[in-house]
C-alpha cells in the first residue's frame, strides 16, 4: 500500500478544534471536498457564520493542492475561534469583576449612609443638650474627631467650645459657677477709709486713752 502523509499534513496544521471533512462525489471525475473547523470551546455563538471551506478538482488536483489551499483558511478560522473564546472570557471576567466593583461600591455606599446618619444624629443631641444648658453632657456627646476626618477640625473646634463653658470634674460631681465681682465693687473696696467713714470702737477707745495720758503729764508738770 502507497504511504500518504495526509494525517502528518493535518497534524502539521496550527489548529484547535475539531476538523471535519467531507468528501462526496462530483460530475464527470471531479470530487467535492467541504472542511470546516468546530470548536466546541469557543462560547460566542458567532463561530457558527463561520461557513465551511468548499474544493472541486479530480483527485489528482486534490492531491497536489488540498493541504495547500485549505492550510490558510482553516487556521485563520481556528485563530479566530481561539480570539473569541478568549473575548468571551475576558468578558466574563470583566462582567464579574463589573459585579465585585458594584457590590463594593454598593457596600461603601451604605456604610458611609450610615456614618453620616450616626454623625447627624450625634451632633443633633449635642445641640439638644447644649440648649438645655447641659454642657458636659454635649461634651461627652461630640464624635471623636479620628471617627470623621473630614469634620476633625470643626468637631475639636466644638468640643473647645462646650469646655470653655464648664470645668471639668473627673469625679462626676456637679459643678459650681464661681460668682465674679463686679470689677466697680473691688475697686471700692480697695480704696482708703475717708473721714466720714465710721470708725470702730477699738479705734475710738484707743485714742481716748492717749488724750487721757496726754493730760495726766500736763499736770504732773
Amino acid at each position: 500500500m502507497e504511504a500518504t502523509n495526509f494525517f502528518s499534513s493535518v497534524a502539521a496544521m496550527n489548529i484547535t478544534g475539531d476538523l471535519h471533512i467531507t468528501i462526496r462525489k462530483g460530475a464527470a471525475a471531479n470530487w467535492v471536498v467541504s472542511v470546516m473547523l468546530n470548536n466546541e470551546q469557543c462560547g460566542d455563538d458567532a463561530r457558527k457564520l463561520i461557513p465551511s471551506l468548499n474544493l472541486k478538482g479530480t483527485a489528482e488536483e486534490l492531491d497536489n493542492g488540498f493541504f495547500g489551499q485549505i492550510t490558510t483558511p482553516i487556521e485563520t478560522a481556528s485563530g479566530l475561534m481561539v480570539n473569541m473564546e478568549a473575548y468571551m472570557k475576558q468578558m466574563e471576567v470583566a462582567k464579574k469583576q463589573s459585579a465585585m466593583e458594584k457590590e463594593k461600591a454598593d457596600k461603601e455606599k451604605k456604610e458611609k449612609e450610615a456614618k453620616d446618619k450616626k454623625y447627624k444624629e450625634a451632633m443633633q443631641k449635642v445641640d439638644e443638650l447644649e440648649k438645655e444648658g447641659k454642657f458636659r453632657d454635649a461634651w461627652m456627646k461630640v464624635p471623636e474627631p479620628a471617627e470623621y476626618p473630614e469634620q476633625a477640625e470643626a468637631l475639636r473646634k466644638r468640643k473647645s467650645a462646650l469646655a470653655a463653658k464648664f470645668a471639668p470634674d473627673l469625679f462626676g460631681a456637679e459643678t459650681t459657677p464661681v460668682a465674679v465681682q463686679p470689677q466697680q465693687e473691688q475697686e471700692q473696696q480697695q480704696q482708703p477709709a475717708t473721714p466720714d467713714e465710721e470708725v470702730p470702737d477699738e479705734e475710738v477707745e484707743e485714742e481716748q486713752e492717749k488724750d487721757y495720758e496726754m493730760e495726766e503729764d500736763d499736770d504732773n508738770k
